[in-house]
């Protein structure tokens, strides 16, 4: 039997596929790496762990395989704690153990039943990339969001190449197959299951970088970590989505939102040209004078224009002075009015307002940690908010004209490696001693203040390692010695930090474009969603806001927080659905510069303009 401990824990995984990504520096699941079907990585163990605790799965020949490749090296241990906190090594342990174990009984493993379907889609991509082992497709079957239940596939393919995906779409298409295409599987809203056949494009890794015309020439199983990566060694970036989330995916979905959209824009912004198969399996460019136009919006549920199978991505030129920097602020107004000014300024690259929330969550190493930095800044030192930009000297030097009070690149670095000293009490005493009408944060920025600071907290790698649990610590202590972990603009390029944001609980985020310009608006959705939340005692907080175009328009974060294996949770964000999804789509077509992702999903590529300024 698999102790009930662990099977909750299995549970748990949030399907982020951090995992799939080397953005530590450990290296790779080595199973994983070579095998390369989700269930192979640890998330896809943690769900088979908790699927035979439950019987849901027998145990096959490929789950045997998945058991036994495990090497137990622990670095699912140190990826799943750095975001979430979870240590996988142990359901790895319990999921060897308790196959291992049922093999020395004389059990049989189960083997799938043949397949004439099977047959021919593994002509078409290879033997071992095709399958119908259901503790392989159990993997590819449900995700966070409890709202869509589990729907198990008869088949998953990984195709190598474009003719491979067209040869099994048109096949699809003739004998009567349904499908669906998964990126890196981190839809939470049941848009990438099928009771038909996954495609799943994780083989498809080829980056090609044009240094001369600024693209990046991308295929569909690249992850943004995995493309900024590429871009930096020949001194540019990319405007990307979450480290695991694949490039050509969350164009299409979502449009590619970030911090850095203020300079970089969203939606059709982001790329030069698209290639595509329909859904007949026939290849188009959005460049072709015959290609559909997905460049318009239309507000209604709609389909993506097909499989993207490579994308021609922008590259943005970096300079070798950008630095990141934080501009405290007690009230949402005075934030949301400021950063709207740097943005109509043209000051800064990435600009956002974060609440206390998030960046306490970015900077801590450990959920404990975090609550206690979220007071410290909010109710402490009254930085209940923060303007985030990262700029060349010319914008910094701009916004210390503006706003005195700033935690620039070195502070920051002395604040990150101070944490575990943040809530002691020396920095209690200090900051109750200084007294005054202004809030304490004022008072400590002062460039006077930065000795006792550095006294009081000790910055060190050590220091901050010391949150973590003890045999961690000399790890932690190594990865914090490297600079970019400290460094603002490395952590906002590559994103490592976002998937903390679901360390104690599955996120569920609301993204709503709104008009910069009316802060009590944005103020009063950000209200409604707490009223429609807090009655249904859901945990919710604001997330963040990014000014696009110059400060016309933003996209606003409010986030729920649920468990996701908790019914009674379940059954809180379906009442809540009730009320938030009428408000939203009321908004989003009767208030100007409104709109709703949900209203944009499957229309990454059109033109913002389409439904920003309708």
């Amino acid at each position: 039997m698999i102790p009930e401990d662990i099977r909750r824990q299995a549970a748990q995984c949030r399907h982020y596929a951090m995992c799939k990504i080397d953005y530590l520096g450990t290296g790779l699941c080595a199973s994983g790496a070579e095998h390369q079907y989700v269930s192979h990585f640890p998330q896809g163990r943690m769900d088979l762990c908790d699927a035979l605790a439950r019987n849901v799965v027998p145990i096959t020949e490929g789950l045997v395989e998945i058991a036994e490749s495990c090497n137990l090296c622990g670095i699912c241990d140190r990826q799943c704690y750095f975001v979430t906190g979870m240590r996988p090594v142990e359901v790895m342990k319990a999921l060897k153990k308790h196959v291992r174990e049922w093999l020395e009984q004389g059990n049989t493993p189960v083997a799938p039943p043949t397949d004439a379907d099977l047959d021919r889609l593994r002509e078409i991509v290879g033997g071992q990339w095709a399958t119908n082992d259901p503790a392989i497709l159990l993997t590819y079957a449900n995700d966070p969001f409890p709202l869509a239940g589990p729907r198990m596939p008869r088949f998953v393919v990984l195709p190598g190449n474009r003719d491979e995906v067209a040869a099994v779409v048109r096949y699809a298409n003739d004998h009567g197959i349904a499908y669906a295409v998964r990126g890196n599987g981190g839809s939470v809203f049941g848009f990438v299951f099928t009771d038909g056949l996954v495609l799943d494009m994780h083989r498809m890794k080829g980056i090609a970088i044009d240094a001369e015309n600024w693209i990046a020439l991308v295929e569909p199983g690249v992850t943004s970590f995995e493309l900024q990566q590429a871009a930096v060694k020949h001194g540019f970036r990319v405007n990307t989505a979450e480290p695991a989330a694949t490039v050509c995916g969350n164009i299409v979905c979502t449009g590619l939102f970030s911090t850095w959209s203020n300079a970089y824009g969203v939606n059709a912004d982001t790329f030069v040209d698209m290639e595509f198969l329909n859904r007949d399996g026939e290849v188009f460019r959005l460049s072709d004078p015959t290609a559909p136009n997905v460049f318009c919006y239309e507000h209604q549920p709609t389909s993506s224009p097909g499989i993207c199978t490579r994308a021609s991505v922008r590259l943005h030129p970096m300079t070798d002075d950008e630095e990141g920097m934080l501009v405290p602020f007690t009230a949402f107004d005075d934030a949301v009015s400021f950063v709207r000014d740097l943005s109509r300024r043209r000051i800064g690259l990435a600009l956002g307002v974060l609440g206390g929330h998030y960046l306490s969550t970015f900077m801590a190493p450990t959920a404990s940690l975090a609550l206690q930095l979220q007071s410290t800044l909010s109710e402490t030192l009254g930085m209940r908010y923060a303007v985030f930009l990262v700029g060349d000297r010319f914008a910094r030097e701009a916004v210390r004209s503006m706003r005195p009070a700033v935690i620039d690149a070195e502070l920051f670095r002395m604040l990150l490696l101070g944490l575990p000293n943040l809530t002691e009490g020396a920095w209690q005493d200090l900051v109750s001693g200084m007294g005054g009408d202004e809030p304490a944060y004022e008072l400590l920025l002062r460039p006077e203040m930065r000795p006792v600071l550095e006294a009081i907290l000790g910055p060190s790698p050590e220091n901050l390692a010391g949150a973590v649990d003890a045999d961690l610590r000399d790890f932690f202590t190594q990865l914090y010695t490297r600079p970019e972990m400290t460094d603002m603009v490395w952590l906002n390029m590559f994103r490592i930090l976002s998937s903390r944001m679901s360390r104690h609980k599955h996120m569920f985020a609301f993204l709503v474009y709104v008009p910069m310009d009316r802060p009590a608006l944005i103020r009063s959705i950000c209200d409604r969603l707490r009223e429609i939340a807090d009655a249904q005692g859901l945990e919710n907080d604001f997330g963040f806001l990014t000014p696009l175009d110059l400060g016309k328009r933003g996209i606003l974060e409010y986030d729920y927080y649920i468990d996701h294996q908790n019914p009674e949770d379940a059954e809180r964000i379906r009442r809540a659905a009730a009320d938030f999804e009428p408000y939203l789509e009321e908004i989003s077509v009767t208030i100007k510069g409104v709109k709703w992702l949900k209203n944009i999903f499957s229309q990454g590529c059109a033109r913002k303009e389409a439904f920003l300024y309708t």
